[in-house]
């Protein structure tokens, strides 16, 4: 698309064919958790798929945001309408939605909606899209990522690793990293989420000494629906529908970004299993401290609903993944799931919604860099 988004803010178009009527919804299982904003913050999305349509619906029931611009890459209004009323896991959303020529309308508010290529096209300043969650996976260095700030924004989110140096935060772990010098800011993925709060309260409290991981990871996009080919990935190519695939993932060393002093002390692999929403991380430690796996559960419990909670789950009841679909916390300790060998050699499970959960923390962080932002600009 070449011409400015901006641009064309005062167009309306004609009312679609998708009613207020017919796109009214139940509500939500869950919502955001965690930073605290005095000021309304305008928000963008670039990317709507699964956790772009996820972090919209997020910042729609966030009081302390305003979803302003979304650059959906190819796909139409009256689509973008469907793919965010309609969601397999995690139901119908509960704003109504109508299209407005190129408007997306939830609960009456208008979004400019672009198809725009180059991100730098969307405008994103004009529209009031200050603070922008890249969610296509494609501009995730500075150097990329540098078209959205040339388009007006302020900051750029990402909702996966970085594929440079920008900075990484996890939610409940290093936000006090953000300092407001950094334009560009990586959420890490959804594991290094579902991983990092119980690795941080384990090795606060006991001294880790070395770790391995393993992620029991629901299928997702990236994968084949049936036998397909990758020639990076034989194993990868193969039906997730079907199969448990071992994989490989970067998410524990990714750990050690946010964990300086776990550096050279824990890594993991994946077994990708044909779920399509909820995974689970075991994580397998040695500690420097003695302890018991009673004092182990009584700690992650007094933070869970302390210095972390909203971050940091607790759960004694004997619950399956599908119990923790839409659970917005990042990482939720299975205290009935874990085993201790000796009083410092023990396994640690935390399940995780690797969709809903991540995405509240993708929100969480947009609304911090813009509070650390605005005491700093003050």
């Amino acid at each position: 698309m070449k011409l400015s988004i901006a641009a064309l803010v005062a167009t309306v178009g004609s009312a679609a064919a998708f009613s207020s009527s017919s796109f009214s919804g139940s509500a939500l299982k869950a919502s955001s958790n965690g930073a605290n904003m005095q000021m309304v913050t305008g928000m963008g999305v670039n990317g709507f798929g699964r956790i772009g349509r996820l972090v919209t619906r997020i910042i729609m029931a966030d009081e302390d945001c305003k979803m302003n611009a979304i650059n959906a890459g190819s796909a139409t209004p009256d689509y973008m309408a469907y793919q965010y009323k309609y969601d397999t896991i995690h139901g119908i959303a509960k704003e109504t939605v109508e299209i407005d020529g190129d408007f997306l309308v939830l609960n009456g508010q208008k979004i400019m909606t672009s198809r725009c290529r180059d991100p730098k096209e969307v405008g994103w300043g004009a529209l009031g899209a200050d603070y922008v969650c890249e969610s296509t996976g494609v501009f995730l260095t500075k150097e990329k990522a540098q078209a959205i700030i040339d388009g007006g924004a302020k900051k750029v989110i990402y909702s996966a690793p970085a594929k440079d140096d920008s900075l990484t935060i996890v939610m409940g772990v290093n936000q006090g990293e953000y300092d407001g010098s950094e334009n560009f800011i990586s959420c890490a993925s959804c594991t290094t989420n579902g991983l990092a709060p119980m690795v941080k309260a384990i090795h606060d409290e006991f001294d880790i000494q070395e770790a391995l991981m393993t992620t029991v990871h629901a299928m997702t996009a990236t994968q084949a629906v049936v036998d397909s080919s990758s020639r990076k990935d034989w194993r990868g190519g193969r039906a997730a529908s079907g199969n448990i695939i071992p994989s490989s993932t970067g998410a524990a060393k990714a750990v050690t970004k946010v964990i300086p002093s776990l550096k050279g002390k824990l890594t993991g692999m994946a077994f990708r299993v044909p779920t399509i929403d909820v995974s689970v991380v075991d994580l397998t430690a040695k500690l420097g401290k003695e302890t018991t796996y009673e004092e182990i559960c009584a700690v992650i419990k007094a933070k869970s609903e302390g210095e972390m909670k909203g971050v940091l789950g607790y759960c004694d009841e004997p619950l399956v993944s599908t119990d923790f679909e839409s659970d917005p916390r990042s990482s939720i300790f299975d205290a009935q799931a874990g085993i201790m060998l000796n009083p410092t050699f023990v396994k640690l499970v935390a399940w995780y919604d690797n969709e809903w959960g991540y995405s509240c923390r993708v929100v969480d962080l947009m609304k911090h860099v813009a509070a650390v932002d605005a005491k700093v600009s003050a």
